[in-house]
């Protein structure tokens, strides 16, 4: 890349831009729109997110100071604080959710050959929700306890290469259940889920779409057991049952058998019960497959230490929105960058690096690499030093 252009300019280019005008276009994104436009909308509000600014007036004064370099990083207007503020108000939020979709498929086709911890052929999902607080006199339409206010980030995420591939962003009262129904459903693949998504009905939708799912079992299942594996107990396996759903409800629910596995976990010093309508895996690989869920809410701390979704720069629904999906872009930019340039630090240290040196005049690969700092320490810059004797 040519050194002569800002870090930041280089990022830009792992954007399609294409694809984000007609994203523009769907949703008559520039209509009316004289000077500020969606994707000016969009580099301040990634600039916030690379940098971490806490509000309109910090990304203000901040990209104010370096105004001589915005050009050339793609800003066409005049970014002043009632501008975004409306443009995060007024503009569909669509736009932003559609163009992460687009980043998603792009890096889901990069790490499709990344070994998550398990060799399987299968697709293999992790679904859950992450709940951020919000000031119930600030965000009324989020309320969801008498005294609280809140929205629910509710993610797919494929654990080859920790990429959300299906997000839901609802107010706080939205049964995790309610989300679960509306998963777009791949044949053969496997969904990890924790037991706060129990629904009998949904899980044997899963089963007549031939998906797989592994979920945990609630203390008090009613059930029969019809046949049962021998089980290494070395392993931490305690059972290995084909069972079939006794309650009143839960039988008509889930009419057909499914698969209990019992196993404890000697580190932890706690018993866990798994349910699973997949008869063909070994049983300890159905406990790790569970285990790999953690990737999930690793990424859920990920995004709210990283990246600003936690304090929003808007009130409105639709602000609260179009900020948490150009986080999500940004994380998913972030890791698209990571596996092109084949940078060996963590997505965390990459953002890091990229919060300090955004404006620098340096190649982007170079300023990810230890190749940047070793040749700042190491120029000839012809001075002398002042303890020179």
């Amino acid at each position: 890349m040519n050194t002569g252009r800002t870090v930041f300019a280089q990022v830009l280019d792992f954007l399609p831009k294409h694809q984000f005008r007609r994203c523009v276009q769907r949703y008559h994104g520039n209509h009316r729109v004289k000077s500020f436009s969606c994707f000016d909308q969009y580099l301040s509000m990634a600039f916030a997110q690379l940098t971490y600014r806490e509000s309109l007036r910090d990304i203000e004064t901040c990209l104010h100071a370096i105004d001589g370099k915005l050009y050339h990083c793609g800003f066409r207007g005049k970014m002043a604080r009632n501008t975004l503020a409306n443009a995060n108000e007024k503009r569909d939020w669509r736009i932003y959710q559609d163009f992460a979709h687009i980043l998603i498929t792009q890096a889901r086709s990069l790490y499709i050959d990344d070994d998550f911890g398990i060799t399987l052929d299968n697709t293999v999902y992790a679904l859950d929700s992450t709940t951020i607080d919000l000031c119930l006199t600030l965000f009324p339409w989020a309320q969801f306890r008498k005294r609280k206010s809140a929205v629910k980030v509710h993610t797919l995420m494929d654990l080859k290469g920790s990429i959300p591939c299906f997000i839901r962003v609802t107010g706080g009262d939205t049964h995790d259940v309610n989300i679960m129904r509306e998963l777009p459903l791949e044949p053969s693949a496997f969904y990890v889920m924790d037991k706060a998504y129990i629904d009998f009905a949904a899980l044997y939708n899963f089963t007549k779409s031939n998906a797989f799912f592994v979920i945990r079992a609630k203390n008090n299942l009613a059930f029969t057991r019809q046949s049962y594996r021998s089980v290494d107990k070395m392993t931490g396996l305690r059972c290995d049952q084909t069972i079939k759903l006794t309650g009143p409800k839960s039988s008509k629910l889930y009419p057909i058998s499914m698969r209990r596995i019992g196993y404890r976990d000697t580190e932890l010093n706690r018993r866990f019960v798994f349910l699973t309508n997949n008869f063909m895996l070994d049983a300890l690989i159905i406990c790790q497959l569970y285990k790999c869920r953690w990737q999930i809410e690793l990424f859920f701390k990920w995004i709210k230490q990283h990246l600003r979704i936690k304090s929003f720069f808007g009130t409105s629904i639709n602000a609260v929105k179009t900020q948490i999906w150009i986080a999500i872009s940004i994380y998913v930019l972030v890791a698209i960058i990571k596996k092109e340039l084949e940078i060996q630090r963590s997505l965390a240290e990459i953002l890091q690096i990229l919060s300090i040196l955004l404006f620098e005049k340096t190649s982007l690969y170079q300023a990810l690499t230890s190749n940047y700092l070793q040749n700042k320490e190491h120029g000839n810059y012809n001075q002398l030093s002042l303890f020179d004797l």
